[in-house]
């Protein structure tokens, strides 16, 4: 990774922030990108701290305009771009006939658009370097379905089907573009949503986690950001440049059944 950029988007904190440091310790330089300049800044100051080269851009990934800065602000600081993680993300959960539509535009907006809008503008860097890794955050759920996440899920499933189409049309120029499906993972977005599920299923937190969030897995226990994280290093090495247009799962063995 030494000499590589990075942008990873969502990265203030979870799984985005677990493979920016992930990419550092590697030798990539990194770009945060994260809705909140808060966590970003203290994101920030913790790679800086552990001896990494990084920026962070305050960014909403639903909005062209701050996509084409975010874009900017890699080129001029660094002068090129390597590697995208489309990794933002956010959560809602209402059953479909209750579903705000406000909601449904702010999920749809970042995850998909946002993932659209970040590959159409860090491509075209990639195409000129005539190498790139474009790797999208999927779920378990771009595959399989719960109820009361209708945008999220249909978010997921959008990406997938991007991934494919990207990977498909930049694969003559050294570019693969991979999906990676975690089930559930143990960050800050996970956790809020356990009361949230406690009261639409009418039953405990505890039993959202045990029956809802670990029983469809043949290993019962959460991901760490961490995992995730490795399974990103992997894809974008040398190593797994004949990978491209999949949606790799890491999920505990929920599609095993």
């Amino acid at each position: 990774m030494k000499g590589k950029i990075a942008i990873v988007t969502g990265s203030a904190s979870g799984i985005g922030f677990a493979i920016a440091q992930a990419l550092s310790r590697m030798g990539a330089g990194v770009v945060l990108a994260d809705l909140n300049p808060e966590a970003g800044q203290t994101a920030l100051g913790n790679l800086r701290n552990s001896g990494a080269t990084a920026e962070f851009v305050a960014a909403d990934v639903s909005k062209t305009q701050d996509v084409c800065h975010l874009m900017e602000v890699a080129i001029e600081r660094f002068g090129r771009v390597d590697i995208l993680v489309n990794n933002a993300g956010l959560q809602h959960l209402a059953p479909v006939v209750d579903f705000p539509e406000v909601q449904w535009e702010r999920l749809i907006g970042v995850m998909l658009t946002g993932t659209f809008l970040c590959c159409k503008y860090a491509v075209p860097h990639m195409i000129r370097r005539n190498w790139g890794r474009v790797i999208n955050m999927g779920s378990i759920h771009g595959k399989v379905a719960s109820p009361y996440k209708s945008a999220y899920v249909a978010a997921k499933h959008g990406v997938l089907g991007l991934t494919k189409v990207l990977a498909l049309e930049v694969a003559d120029h050294n570019i693969t573009c991979n999906a990676i499906c975690p089930a559930y993972v143990r960050t800050p977005l996970m956790e809020g949503q356990i009361e949230e599920q406690a009261r639409r299923h009418f039953i405990s937190p505890e039993e959202v986690v045990q029956k809802i969030m670990l029983a469809p897995a043949a290993i019962r226990r959460l991901l760490e950001p961490e995992e995730v994280a490795s399974l990103v290093l992997y894809l974008c090495s040398d190593h797994a440049s004949g990978i491209t247009g999949a949606a790799m799962d890491i999920d505990l063995g929920w599609n095993a059944r």
